[in-house]
């Protein structure tokens, strides 16, 4: 496995990788647990929100910067990271292939980003990521590199 700096022509291949990476989420997991009006309002186009947020997350003229792990030519997963002001920084997106799961490149691309922050002088990192059982790898992970869970609540109701 080899990481790296993304590039724009990485971008088809990262939208692909994410809308994979996120599918039984938004199939699955959230039609089951959210109103089906709330999901169609919020979730109902998601694909397209992928097609469109991933892109964004590329920007090194402002401080937005992707890392990616690739093998043999395939992206595996990435994540994206950005320097805000006062020192803070965020890891934007983890994104692992589904056939590349369980074998440490969600925490190979975050210790590299994570390198990355500290080297351009950020001292503090935050991430986010959700409370449901998809998202449970997810904060095993953030948990594994020392980031502390703080309790949130998010509410929704069709009206």
């Amino acid at each position: 496995m080899r990481i790296r700096d993304a590039q724009r022509s990485d971008l088809p291949a990262l939208i692909d990788l994410t809308i994979e990476a996120f599918r039984p989420l938004f199939e699955e997991h959230w039609p089951a647990l959210l109103d089906p009006i709330v999901f169609a309002h919020d979730h109902g186009q998601w694909e397209a929100g992928y097609r469109r947020e991933v892109p964004d997350l590329l920007d090194p003229e402002h401080d937005r910067f992707i890392t990616l792990a690739e093998d043999a030519g395939d992206i595996l997963g990435y994540t994206g990271w950005n320097i805000n002001e006062g020192g803070t920084g965020r890891l934007q997106m983890v994104a692992v292939h589904p056939l590349a799961r369980r074998q440490g490149v969600g925490a190979a691309v975050c210790r590299a980003a994570l390198q990355r922050l500290g080297a351009r002088g950020v001292t503090v990192v935050h991430i986010g990521t959700g409370g449901d059982a998809f998202h449970a790898p997810a904060r095993g992970l953030y948990e594994s590199l020392g980031f502390t869970p703080l309790p949130a609540v998010h509410y929704s109701k069709a009206l």
